[in-house]
């Protein structure tokens, strides 16, 4: 009798394992997942993406989140190239507002873009810059009055950091997330973009509905602009705090 309930055990461990493998997620797969390459933008870091990269490793997707230099889009394209191009196989590249910026231009030069997601982000086309983009629409609060310049160098005002970005998000976390942040060359957002992504790499876009650092409103725009797939979700700006569970399914659409 003993045997035979071990043996039973033993066939339902190893039925489990196969459901697992074949559930989508999950490490055991008859097809590679691509590498999902995350962009933060302004005022941030990699860390911005801490939520949604630890569900994307849970699943066993490979994952880089690279430093930002933010010193301008041609510097920072230049800076991100050298990373992607040591990544061998398809890909997938993510951008968080000024991110989307360098991702739109990185898609045409980089081998094996197999499709971008648009995170709260611009979409450009090629001439145009993130401060053109953003004064299209009312509704960011970004200005003299929210920031503050060192030198070349524009901070957010701590104060206005909840608003801009992460309304509704803890208060600690949001104080964490403002007392580190990067400074971006104030200039970048005056930089024009060189290139339009490819028509033919698949495009998404994840509008934040309550986002006061891009006017929900161009977001909208900019991804019908581009024929995007459009997901709404109801979050402020730093999207990968507020809804990593909506970013994450809209790469796990893209993948496919």
């Amino acid at each position: 009798m003993r045997r035979a309930i071990t043996a039973l055990a033993a066939v339902a461990i190893a039925g489990a394992g196969v459901l697992t493998a074949a559930s989508p997620g999950t490490a055991a797969s008859s097809h590679p997942k691509p590498t999902v390459v995350l962009v933060h933008g302004a005022f941030e870091d990699a860390s911005a993406w801490a939520p949604v990269t630890r569900r994307l490793l849970a699943e066993h997707y490979p994952v880089i989140a690279p430093a930002v230099p933010l010193r301008g889009i041609a510097a920072d394209v230049a800076s991100l190239q050298g990373v992607l191009d040591a990544v061998e196989g398809p890909k997938i590249l993510v951008g968080h507002s000024y991110g989307g910026l360098l991702i739109s231009e990185l898609a045409g030069r980089t081998a094996d873009v197999r499709a971008l997601v648009y995170a709260a982000a611009f979409i450009p086309e090629a001439g145009e810059t993130a401060g053109q983009l953003n004064a299209q629409f009312p509704g960011s609060l970004i200005g003299p009055s929210t920031t503050h310049a060192v030198g070349p160098e524009l901070f957010v005002n701590t104060a206005s950091y909840p608003a801009l970005f992460a309304a509704g998000l803890p208060a600690l976390d949001t104080a964490v997330a403002a007392a580190g942040q990067r400074p971006i060359l104030a200039a970048a957002f005056d930089e024009k973009i060189a290139a339009t992504a490819p028509a033919g790499i698949r495009k998404y876009a994840v509008v934040a509905t309550r986002d006061q650092a891009i006017p929900p409103a161009a977001e909208r725009f900019e991804a019908r602009r581009a024929n995007a797939v459009i997901t709404e979700a109801d979050s402020p700006h730093a999207i990968a705090s507020a809804a990593p569970g909506a970013v994450v399914d809209v790469i796990h659409r893209a993948t496919r």
